[in-house]
C-alpha cells in the first residue's frame, strides 16, 4: 500500500474516532437525538437487559410495560447493539455501536470504490474523501448497519458475481445479519439484488447460480437472526396495533411535493446531508455528461440518477391516497412499510458523488478545485450535523433520563415498582421505563390491539377535542400516550416552561382499573380535582431537564 494512501486511510479513522469521542469524553453529559433514539430503543433495550428476558420464549412477555409487553417486540437477542447495551452502560453502548457502524461503513464504501467503481489509483482520494463523508452521515442510530452497511455488502456481492471465491466475501455476508435490521434496510437490498440477478438471466447472461446462492444465503441468515419477526408474522393470530396502521391517506399534489422534498432533503432515517454540496456537484457532473455525450462511457452513473429520483418517487407514492383500495384489500401493504426502498439511497447518492467527483475533475485545472472543494464543504457540513451540535438545545444524557430525580420519587412512593402502574404527561414514557417504572403508556409499533382499546378509554375525551391526535392515535397508535388537547403532539416541557394544563379530562376510573396509580406530569394540572387526581409533590433536579409534579389518583374516601 503506498504511503499517500496510507496517510489518508489514517486520517480517515482518525476523524471517525473524533467525531464518536464526545460520546465517551462527556459520557452522561453528552447530546443524543431524541426522537426514535432517547424516547424509545435506548430505554427498550435497558428495559430487555433487565427484564431476564433476553433469551425468553417466543410467547414470553416484558411485565415492565403495557402490564405485559409480547417479548417479541423487542426484537432479537442476536442483534449487536442488544448486546452492546447489556454489557456496558448505556451512552457508552451508544457510543460503541456509533463508532462500529461508521468505522465499517468506511470499509465497505472505500472498497466497494476501489474494486467496482474507481479502481484507477488516480482516483485514490477521490474514494477515501467519499468513504469518509459516507461514514459521517447521521444515521439513525439503532439501524446500525442496516444502511451504512449495504456498501460492503454490496462489495461483497460484486466479488462473487464476478467469480471471485474468497471466503472474505462469505465472512461479510455472515456478520452484517449480526448487525444490522432485516425490515429497516436489507430486505429492500436483498430484494433489489434478486431483481438484478433476474434481469442478467433474462439478459442472456446465465444463471449464476452462487450469486443466487449468496443472495439466499444471506437472506435466510436475517430470517433466523430475526426469528421473533418471523414467528409474529406466520404464527401469531391475535390482532396487533399495525392492523390499525393506514398510511395511504395524502392527495396527488402533496405526493409530488413530497417527491422533490425527498429527494432534496432526504428522510429522518436515512439522513444524507445531501442537498447543499452533493446534489449541485451531481448535477454539474450530469450537464458534463450530456455536453460531451458521454452517455455510453458513463452508463452507470445515469442509471444511478434514475435511480435515486425513482427511490424517493417510490417513496412518496407509497402514501398517495390511490393505494387505499390496494391496502384495504391486502393488510400487508400496511403492516409492512414498502416505502423503505428510500433505505437504498444513501448508498446511491454517495457512490454518485464519487463518480461526479471524477467527472468534474477531468474538465481541467479550474474544475478539479471545484472537485477538491467539495469534499471538504461536504465534511464541514456533515460535522456541523454532530449530535453534540444539533442537539445542544436539548437535554443531554444525564438530562433526559434524570435517575437522581426519578430515584427520590421512587423513594417517596416508597412501594416495590412492579405493584403500581405509572404514566406519564410531558414528557416520554421512556424515562420512566428507563429508571425502572412499571407504565401503561410506551412507544412501540408492535402490542396487542386489545391493550389499545383499553388504553383509549383513559384519554377518548381527549381525543374527541383534537381530530390531529385522534387520527394520530387511531390511524397508528405507535405513540400510546396519555394525550392531552392542550399540549398537542408535544412530548417534551422542560422545567423552564410557563404552560399549565387547564381543561384535562381523563378517565381515571379506567386508568386505575388497569392498575394505574401514579401520573409523572411536567406541567402542573389546574383541575386535577376533577380528574380524581392528588399533587402528592413537586421534584426538581440540578441535572434533570423536568420538574415533575407527581399526582395520584385519588378514590371515594381520598384514598
Amino acid at each position: 500500500m503506498p504511503a499517500i494512501e496510507k496517510r489518508l486511510l489514517f486520517f480517515s479513522l482518525l476523524a471517525i474516532a473524533l467525531y464518536v469521542s464526545p460520546y465517551f469524553v462527556l459520557g452522561e453529559d453528552a447530546h443524543l437525538r431524541v426522537h426514535d433514539n432517547l424516547d424509545s430503543n435506548i430505554a427498550w433495550y435497558k428495559v430487555l437487559a433487565r427484564s431476564g428476558e433476553l433469551f425468553g420464549p417466543v410467547d414470553g412477555i416484558i411485565p415492565q410495560i403495557m402490564n405485559g409487553l409480547p417479548r417479541n417486540a423487542f426484537g432479537t437477542e442476536f442483534s449487536g447493539i442488544v448486546w452492546l447495551h447489556a454489557l456496558f452502560p448505556s451512552v457508552y453502548a451508544y457510543g460503541m455501536s456509533q463508532a462500529i457502524t461508521r468505522v465499517f461503513a468506511f470499509i465497505g464504501m472505500d472498497l466497494l470504490l476501489k474494486t467496482h467503481v474507481l479502481p484507477d489509483r488516480r482516483w485514490l482520494w477521490i474514494r477515501i474523501g467519499a468513504a469518509l463523508t459516507f461514514a459521517l452521515t447521521p444515521f439513525w442510530p439503532s439501524g446500525m448497519l442496516s444502511t451504512l452497511g449495504m456498501p460492503l455488502a454490496l462489495w461483497a456481492f460484486f466479488n462473487i458475481r464476478n467469480g471471485e471465491r474468497s471466503w472474505v466475501n462469505w465472512a461479510v455476508l455472515t456478520f452484517l445479519p449480526l448487525y444490522s435490521s432485516f425490515v429497516l434496510g436489507f430486505f429492500f437490498f436483498l430484494s433489489a439484488l434478486g431483481v438484478w440477478w433476474l434481469v442478467d438471466v433474462i439478459r442472456g447472461k446465465g444463471w449464476n447460480w452462487r450469486f443466487l446462492a449468496a443472495i439466499a444465503y444471506m437472506t435466510t441468515l436475517y430470517l433466523a437472526v430475526d426469528y421473533r419477526l418471523v414467528h409474529s408474522l406466520l404464527f401469531s393470530d391475535e390482532p396487533t396495533s399495525r392492523d390499525e396502521y393506514f398510511h395511504a391517506r395524502l392527495p396527488l399534489w402533496r405526493v409530488i411535493r413530497l417527491t422533490f422534498k425527498n429527494y432534496v432533503l432526504g428522510h429522518t432515517h436515512v439522513m444524507t446531508v445531501h442537498g447543499l454540496v452533493i446534489l449541485p456537484v451531481t448535477l454539474i457532473a450530469l450537464y458534463f455528461v450530456w455536453k460531451r455525450k458521454r452517455w455510453r462511457q458513463e452508463t452507470p452513473f445515469v442509471v444511478l440518477h434514475v435511480l435515486n429520483v425513482a427511490l424517493s418517487t417510490w417513496y412518496a407514492f407509497w402514501f398517495y391516497k390511490g393505494w387505499l383500495p390496494l391496502t384495504e384489500r391486502f393488510d400487508l401493504l400496511d403492516k409492512f412499510n414498502f416505502a423503505r426502498y428510500h433505505f437504498l439511497r444513501p448508498m446511491v447518492i454517495y457512490v454518485l458523488f464519487a463518480m461526479a467527483l471524477k467527472i468534474v475533475w477531468q474538465e481541467g485545472r479550474k474544475w478539479r478545485a471545484v472537485a477538491a472543494a467539495a469534499i471538504g464543504l461536504q465534511l464541514v457540513v456533515l460535522i456541523s450535523y454532530n449530535e453534540q451540535i444539533v442537539y445542544r438545545n436539548q437535554p443531554s444524557f444525564r438530562e433526559f433520563y434524570a435517575e437522581k430525580q426519578f430515584a427520590a420519587i421512587r423513594e417517596y412512593i416508597g412501594r416495590p415498582v412492579h405493584t403500581y402502574r405509572v404514566a406519564s404527561i410531558g414528557i416520554h414514557p421512556a424515562i420512566a421505563q428507563y429508571n425502572g417504572f412499571y407504565t401503561l403508556d410506551t412507544y412501540n409499533n408492535f402490542y396487542p390491539l386489545e391493550y389499545k382499546y383499553r388504553f383509549r378509554r383513559i384519554i377518548a375525551k381527549e381525543l374527541e377535542k383534537n381530530k390531529k391526535l385522534r387520527e394520530y392515535f387511531d390511524e397508528w397508535g405507535g405513540r400510546c400516550y396519555v394525550f392531552v388537547d392542550e399540549l398537542g403532539k408535544r412530548y417534551m416541557f422542560m422545567k423552564n416552561s410557563k404552560r399549565t394544563i387547564r381543561h384535562l379530562e381523563l378517565n381515571t376510573e379506567a386508568f386505575y382499573e388497569m392498575g394505574g396509580r401514579y401520573i409523572f406530569s411536567a406541567l402542573p394540572m389546574e383541575n386535577a380535582a376533577e380528574n380524581a387526581l392528588r399533587l402528592e409533590r413537586v421534584f426538581r433536579s440540578d441535572e434533570s431537564a423536568w420538574t415533575i409534579y407527581l399526582y395520584k389518583v385519588v378514590r371515594e374516601g381520598g384514598r
